[in-house]
């Protein structure tokens, strides 16, 4: 299994390189995230953070890339993409440092709002990142590549992520609170640092023979026309976008992310606050979720090939819906062990198709205007549903939100493959 997604005897030399550094880049994310990342919303909740402060800690990233969506895809296209998104990837990691020593200079609350304040701060260039590696990586790999390179990198991001989840629930039960989480925010700065080196030697292929541009229609200027007139705010803003057939992928697109992001504030209050799981059980949980993701990664290039990208996330969007269902039901450890199984090979099916079937809608002399529509769709999905989902959760109670929210997924897949 591991030779067959690793090898790279039958794909020509010139992207080695590439392949390589891609996948060495996801597993040093999956250290950040089996880490820092993962136990971020943990924390806050054990610092004695409420549903909306959780909520937050994702809504405040979500408020600035729905500001600087649009010029920082403007921004990025008049720059090499590699590079661009190298110097965003170190400026926004930095403030992974400065999580560290909060213990020492704030008390609960004041860590609390530390964390958010810092995550409003790193926004600024998570924004050109966000939208600037989906173009690199469509620039980086060959469309006849991207569902292999992105199954692949599913694998190695939940190797590194069931890895350094385990082996931060063992840090967090033998060392006494907060010191445990200063050394996992340790760990998960120098995972991103290395991150961002890998994302240093990906390289935009440059004697790739681009795609000819899409022949103009009733709908959209040709792209010539897009890049040199209109002049001025109406240029920069590409509101033209909206008049093409990406506008059904971004109004699925954005459904499909309200929905998933309405339960996420609440995972962590359910698991702490009711199921009453440790650190050790929620490390062993991410361990099982990232192992199906394993699993269910091996077979994503196969299960693409045959159903297409729009199927496989269309069905497992609806699919996911079992999550937050069953979690409602949940009564002990072993049911927490046994949905983030099921779980992660749901999330792995989605999270490796939807990003292409995107890519397949955007014209390929023209990516960076349309992932900057796509990150403020995403954003603004995140910043609605992170404040609507806690406040659901404090009408409703927390297990009633979660079934309602499960139910909501069903209509997203559903919505994505009819309208998407």
């Amino acid at each position: 299994m591991r030779f067959n997604l690793f090898r790279q005897s039958d794909i020509p030399k010139k992207y080695h390189s590439n392949f390589t550094n891609l996948y060495l880049d996801i597993a040093w994310f999956g250290v950040l995230s089996g880490t820092a990342i993962n136990f971020l919303n943990v924390y806050a909740t054990r610092l004695g953070a409420s549903g909306l402060q959780i909520g937050l800690l994702t809504a405040m990233s979500a408020v600035v890339n729905l500001f600087l969506a649009i010029p920082a895809g403007y921004w990025i296209s008049k720059r090499h993409t590699g590079r661009a998104v190298f110097w965003s990837s170190i400026i926004f990691r930095i403030g992974y440092l400065f999580w560290i020593p909060l213990p020492w200079f704030f008390n609960e609350q004041g860590q609390i709002w530390a964390l958010i304040i810092l995550t409003f701060l790193m926004a600024i260039p998570l924004t050109p990142l966000g939208v600037g590696f989906n173009a690199l990586f469509a620039e980086a790999v060959p469309d006849r590549y991207r569902a292999r390179v992105a199954g692949t990198r599913n694998v190695t991001f939940a190797i590194a992520y069931m890895l350094t989840s385990l082996i931060a629930g063992i840090i967090l039960k033998n060392t006494a609170f907060p010191a445990g989480y200063q050394i996992i925010f340790v760990i998960g700065a120098f995972g991103a640092a290395m991150s961002s080196y890998h994302i240093y030697h990906i390289k935009p292929l440059q004697d790739e023979t681009p795609a000819p541009p899409s022949p103009p229609t009733t709908d959209s200027p040709p792209s010539g026309q897009q890049a040199d007139s209109p002049r001025g705010i109406k240029s920069i803003l590409r509101l033209d976008i909206w008049r093409t057939h990406f506008k059904n992928v971004l109004l699925a697109l954005f459904f499909f992310h309200f929905i998933h992001y309405l339960a996420s504030p609440l995972y962590p209050l359910y698991n702490v606050r009711v199921l009453e799981l440790n650190d050790s059980h929620l490390g062993n949980g991410t361990a099982f979720y990232y192992l199906s993701v394993l699993i269910a990664s091996t077979q994503l290039g196969r299960i693409v090939h045959k159903y297409g990208h729009k199927k496989v996330t269309g069905w497992g969007v609806a699919g996911m819906a079992s999550y937050p269902i069953m979690l409602a039901f949940a009564q002990n450890v072993w049911h927490f062990y046994a949905l983030s199984f099921l779980g992660g090979f749901l999330f792995a099916l989605v999270n490796g198709a939807y990003a292409n079937y995107m890519l397949e809608n955007i014209p390929a002399d023209d990516r960076p205007s349309h992932l900057a529509w796509y990150t403020i769709v995403f954003n603004f999905a995140v910043l609605a549903s992170s404040i609507i989902g806690p406040l659901t959760a404090d009408v409703m109670s927390l297990a009633p939100a979660l079934i309602l929210f499960g139910v909501l997924r069903i209509v997203a897949g559903i919505y994505l493959l009819k309208w998407g």
